[in-house]
């Protein structure tokens, strides 16, 4: 038999999180659209990224545009440092990171958090022991920080197996395109069709996003 065809968790990859498989064999029974779109994307899973300001960094980068565009900026930008620290991103030339295609409040944004990281302001040795919420208003506290990042870190850095990113707008596109046949979602419809994704909403975002992308969903 096909892998695409195999029951949902029976092969994921090795760098997947652990609840990988236990979350794609609960989505798979509990909702529709997932028992299609799990085996039909084949052995794929996210994989958390290992450094929290790289994801946040490309996560500020991603606001507000598309998954393809987000990428072709943070591959200009991601060349410009020596390395992706925020001491190596507090050096550069803000005439620089503008021409690899960030606006200027992105560069802003993207300054101040190279800044909280240098000067020591956020507590990352506590996060792997808080919540979801305690996290997010930590993080939201940051310049150019919304919900929207701090989701996606909770996500694809802390690999957090139940968050709903209901300000992700490809999301609620992925929503509306599945489950309400392209008519336009409100985020109590995205909450009620997620009931059935619970506890594991984040693996069900994550497998809305690869349905509309090509590439990987990466933050």
């Amino acid at each position: 038999m096909a892998s695409s065809k195999k029951p949902a968790g029976t092969a994921v990859p090795s760098t997947a999180p652990g609840y990988w498989a236990d979350a794609c064999r609960h989505l798979v029974k509990k909702d529709r659209v997932m028992k299609r779109l799990i085996p039909q994307l084949g052995d794929v899973a996210l994989v958390a990224r290992g450094d929290a300001f790289t994801t946040l960094a490309r996560s500020i980068v991603g606001q507000q545009v598309s998954v393809a565009s987000a990428q072709k900026v943070w591959d200009k930008f991601a060349a410009l440092p020596r390395g992706m620290t925020p001491a190596d991103v507090l050096k550069l030339k803000v005439d620089d990171m503008r021409a690899a295609g960030l606006s200027a409040r992105k560069v802003d944004y993207l300054v101040d958090l190279a800044l909280h990281f240098d000067t020591g302001r956020l507590h990352v040795k506590d996060w792997d022991a808080m919540d979801d919420e305690a996290i997010a208003a930590e993080l939201v506290a940051i310049r150019g920080i919304g919900r929207w990042t701090a989701d996606m870190f909770l996500i694809f850095h802390l690999a957090r197996p139940n968050v709903l990113p209901l300000d992700d707008a490809t999301l609620l596109q992925g929503i509306s395109q599945h489950y309400f046949s392209g008519d336009p979602v409100s985020r109590s419809d995205a909450r009620e069709v997620a009931e059935a994704w619970k506890p594991w909403c984040s693996v069900a975002s994550w497998y809305i996003w690869r349905s509309l992308a090509p590439l990987p969903v990466d933050y």
